[in-house]
């Protein structure tokens, strides 16, 4: 049996990962996982959770930062090990608070960095990734990023 679970009609049902795209000037912080890709902030949807509030939740537990949850970017089911299936929303997210200088790194995670936004194309980061970042750069005309 695949990693999937099986929703009531018989379909695959997948577990949901709620991540965010957060734009500190021409940086973009992200995390190093125990699979050595590097992802964006975020984590696995409550029972009953918002996926807004569940990123914001994440994005606070996992780097120190306070944010809101503003656009959803994009949808997509990802193979994160062979057969085990993943359900990834990403959202577009504004700073609140928190420092733009340093992030720290959480338990969950082998590094986070805050990492320039050209630097992306040379990391090993899933696709659906990237092209998160890429919508969020161009729904926030953020000049200094447009690089990437």
């Amino acid at each position: 049996m695949s990693g999937d679970v099986t929703s009531f009609d018989g379909g695959p049902r997948h577990p949901v990962s709620v991540k965010g795209v957060v734009l500190l000037g021409s940086r973009i912080p992200l995390l190093l996982n125990e699979r050595d890709e590097w992802e964006l902030p975020g984590g696995r949807l409550e029972t009953g959770e918002q996926p807004e509030t569940c990123v914001a939740r994440e994005i606070t537990e996992e780097l120190g930062l306070s944010v809101r949850a503003k656009l959803l970017l994009d949808a997509w089911v990802y193979e994160v090990l062979p057969s085990k299936r993943v359900l990834i929303l990403t959202y577009g997210c504004i700073l609140i608070s928190g420092s733009t200088e340093t992030v720290q790194v959480s338990s969950e995670h082998r590094d986070a960095r805050l990492l320039e936004i050209c630097e992306i194309d040379s990391l090993r980061i899933p696709e659906g990734y990237r092209r998160s970042v890429s919508a969020w750069l161009a729904r926030t005309a953020a000049p200094a990023a447009r690089s990437m």
